[in-house]
């Protein structure tokens, strides 16, 4: 008796200290109301609309996510719960923009989220890991790479090499969301990009065809017809509610 009394103190405290299984899949609507998000990111969700946006985008359990520009955690803390324990979300953050701040915000998020992972490099040498995604989130940032700001230490940059790096880091058959600020039409995107912080959605089609990519669909979702684009999009009247496209592209298999 003494040793059946035993055996089960030991298997009571195995149980304590061993580690929590990892929570399964949750659904993207589930993920966006969680009461655990960061309160700052909560405040964006209305101009951004995260869970129509992934609705459309089909955001599924067990992908292999990789979340461009996520230091901030704004997509990991939505996406990592619905693509669950099978699935990874891989954040990248350039090295400019990952201050000591966002290295321990992001630390102790990731801590409780096993399933989420950040690399770290120049923005203008992206280190992705090869042929591992099957979902890329690039939101807000695909004009970045026709901006240089000796300030920030960010030097002019290759779209084309941006998105060589990104196209190899995809699987076949994978899909990539960009969401960006609408410029109007105009003939010399970095001027643009400098002043305004937007880029033609025509520009993205056509740099997205040259790296390979196939267009696949686009949204209204984010749409604001108020928003004229004669403004930068830090400008009170328009930040959080510019007018931007959701566009998807595919990697061919």
């Amino acid at each position: 008796m003494r040793h059946v009394k035993f055996l089960a103190a030991a298997l009571m405290f195995s149980a304590a200290i061993a580690p929590a299984a990892a929570a399964p899949p949750v659904s993207i609507a589930t993920a966006v109301a969680a009461p655990d998000r960061n309160p700052d990111n909560v405040k964006i969700d209305e101009g951004r609309k995260p869970a129509q946006v992934l609705q459309f985008l089909g955001l599924k359990p067990g992908m292999h996510v990789l979340d461009l520009f996520g230091g901030n955690a704004y997509w990991a803390e939505i996406m990592a719960p619905v693509v669950g324990p099978k699935g990874h979300d891989t954040v990248w953050e350039p090295s400019q923009f990952y201050s000591d701040k966002t290295k321990a915000s992001f630390g102790a998020f990731a801590a409780k989220h096993p399933n989420v992972s950040i690399v770290v490099s120049p923005f203008e040498a992206p280190q992705l890991p090869k042929n591992y995604a099957d979902f890329v989130m690039l939101n807000d940032n695909y004009h970045d790479t026709y901006w240089q700001s000796a300030k920030n230490k960010i030097p002019q940059m290759d779209p084309n090499a941006f998105l060589k790096a990104v196209y190899e880091s995809m699987k076949p058959g994978a899909v990539i969301a960009v969401i960006d600020h609408i410029a109007n039409p105009n003939s010399d995107t970095r001027a643009t990009v400098e002043k305004f912080h937007r880029i033609d959605p025509n520009v993205v089609k056509a740099d997205f065809k040259r790296a390979g990519f196939v267009f696949v669909k686009s949204s209204d979702l984010l749409r604001n017809p108020a928003d004229d684009h004669s403004l930068p999009v830090f400008d009170p009247k328009v930040r959080g509610h510019t007018d931007r496209f959701v566009f998807e592209f595919r990697k061919p298999r």
